[in-house]
């Protein structure tokens, strides 16, 4: 489904991925790790065409997303879904028109289809009723709901989730890892998740990919990154103080 290979992308002169190269089957759920500023968020904008990489290559579905037209990729888009960290809701606008919005702007389904769409996504997500509310009115577990409830809307092939649980008590973060792997199975669809949260990782993860460095370093299954004899990764999922990470050392990783 997914292809990344050789990414390279610098900001402002630092270069954030030096040759990334990952692989993401069709249908699963693939977990993203490293720590703040290594260029999870990054990646994922490149998946969805918002950044093109400085040299390198996108594939999605067969297709090379790094050479299409804006018009192509807005085409592209529609089969996409994501949730972002901070949920992204308008504040001027009800939970059923931010839920509805992309359908409202680049379909041309009619109201009632919409409307009807907007009231599924919510029901999936276990905000039922709430299509009137503003966001003001949400806590923000339920703004993370809506905007997964908005992901979901137009029936996506694949869902981006950029860090769903930051920002969340660990009991929604808890439900909220429900909601995306009871999305996955009911919808078949490839999910994308980037994350720093292990706990997270470990429960909804078919296969986790650790960046560092600008690469990714390793990947494997929960269990097999639970066992991982890799000092980075270890020391990262660990979460110690201590290793190769905070002394600044780089290692050859070959996956």
């Amino acid at each position: 489904m997914i292809d990344a290979i050789n990414l390279c992308k610098t900001f402002s002169g630092k270069q954030v991925l030096k040759g990334l190269n990952l692989m993401i089957d069709t249908g699963i759920t693939q977990v993203i790790i490293g720590r703040s500023g290594c260029g999870k968020s990054v990646f994922l904008k490149h998946i969805i065409g918002i950044v093109r990489p400085d040299s390198g290559q996108v594939i999605i579905d067969g297709k090379d997303i790094t050479k299409m037209t804006s018009k192509e990729l807005n085409k592209l888009r529609l089969s996409f879904g994501m949730l972002f960290q901070a949920a992204a809701l308008f504040d001027s606008l009800t939970v059923a028109e931010n839920v509805g919005f992309n359908l409202i702007e680049h379909t041309d389904l009619d109201k009632i289809t919409i409307y009807k769409r907007v009231k599924e996504a919510l029901s999936l997500v276990g905000l039922y009723g709430a299509e009137d509310l503003m966001p003001s009115e949400l806590s923000g577990g339920m703004q993370k709901r809506v905007g997964l409830a908005r992901a979901i809307c137009i029936r996506p092939k694949i869902i981006l989730y950029d860090e769903p649980t930051t920002g969340v008590d660990p009991i929604m973060a808890d439900a909220i890892n429900d909601l995306i792997r009871m999305l996955h199975d009911r919808l078949e669809v490839t999910s994308v998740v980037v994350t720093h949260d292990m706990v997270s990782a470990y429960k909804i993860a078919s296969d986790i990919a650790m960046l560092y460095d600008g690469r990714i370093i390793q990947r494997g299954s929960p269990e097999e990154i639970k066992n991982t004899n890799d000092p980075i990764v270890k020391q990262f999922i660990s979460g110690a103080s201590k290793g190769p990470i905070t002394d600044g050392q780089h290692s050859d990783h070959k996956i």
